[in-house]
């Protein structure tokens, strides 16, 4: 039996993207054990990962830090890793790579530069669909990939009857209206005016809501929409899921909830201006479809409730 480390540290989308790639080094790993490095806000939640023995958590100080860098390498040697599979590939990463395994090829380190491509550059390579380089890689390293294109990421789910007891959740379609503030870029500002076509269309057929994280409570006073709380805070990650999963339909800016409705295999809608490519991202299932304009501020609440009408017939 061999110790295995999977690194993800990301943000909130690119753990939902990447947790089929865990299952799939999970299942090709079965008698070993199996890792992960990750940063704070996702401890918790993959220890609801039935496929990850132990999290090491990454505080993502500075490199250069060597009072936080020196007992994180130590930590992670303790373990004697026979192999590293990095699913964040980032410099930061890289860098882990050159101390702790620095001629290692993807035999040992498993990443998006040791398993290039020969006839692709890295910044060529980086412009291929998230989904399909993960499945490169891994397919490179030896493992059969079952579920990389296809994550599943139900197994975060939590149970949330009290809350929908509480707030009288039945039938209901939610919005991610919110961004952070420095990517202003990724948000739509006609809500509002969905909300009201919604309404005026369906009636009282579906309850519209909006779930903020901690940092968008009196933002979400802003939307005409209930806001949903777990005892006037924020709902974790695991209530978010299952709020996710249990709806009729979801709208959402490109966000990590939008990448979570994709993954819980949820009907919904995102949201892409020209700040990203929504084929890059993987990010469209049969489920979930994107609409990709250059400008958000030019797409219409009429438009955007065409499609949330057809998807809902």
């Amino acid at each position: 039996m061999s110790n295995i480390l999977i690194i993800k540290l990301g943000s909130l989308g690119d753990i939902a993207q990447a947790c089929g790639a865990i299952q799939d080094i999970s299942e090709n790993h079965i008698n070993d054990e199996i890792y992960l490095l990750t940063s704070k806000p996702y401890v918790d939640l993959f220890k609801k990962n039935k496929n990850i023995k132990e999290i090491i958590l990454d505080k993502r100080l500075s490199r250069f830090n060597i009072f936080y860098l020196y007992p994180l390498m130590r930590t992670i040697k303790k373990y004697k890793f026979s192999k590293v599979y990095d699913l964040q590939n980032s410099k930061r990463t890289s860098f882990y790579k050159t101390i702790l395994f620095p001629n290692a090829n993807f035999n040992t380190w498993s990443s998006s530069e040791t398993t290039l491509p020969s006839n692709s550059s890295k910044n060529e390579f980086d412009k291929k669909p998230v989904l399909d380089r993960f499945n490169h890689q891994l397919k490179t390293s030896g493992i059969n990939t079952n579920h990389t294109m296809s994550p599943d990421f139900s197994w975060s789910c939590s149970d949330i009857s009290k809350i929908k007891s509480d707030y009288k959740l039945e039938k209901y379609i939610i919005l991610f209206p919110f961004a952070s503030a420095h990517l202003t870029s990724k948000r739509w500002p006609y809500y509002n005016d969905l909300i009201k076509k919604i309404k005026e269309n369906y009636n009282d057929a579906f309850k519209i809501i909006v779930a903020p994280g901690p940092n968008e409570i009196n933002e979400a006073k802003k939307i005409n929409a209930l806001s949903i709380l777990d005892n006037k805070k924020a709902l974790n990650i695991s209530q978010l899921s299952t709020l996710i999963k249990n709806s009729s339909f979801v709208v959402a800016n490109d966000t990590g909830p939008a990448h979570m409705t994709a993954h819980l295999n949820a009907r919904g809608l995102t949201l892409f201006g020209s700040h990203a490519s929504a084929f890059l991202q993987s990010i469209e299932r049969e489920n979930f479809k994107a609409i990709q304009v250059n400008d958000l501020n030019k797409l219409s609440a009429d438009k955007v409730f065409e499609k949330l009408s057809n998807e809902l017939s």
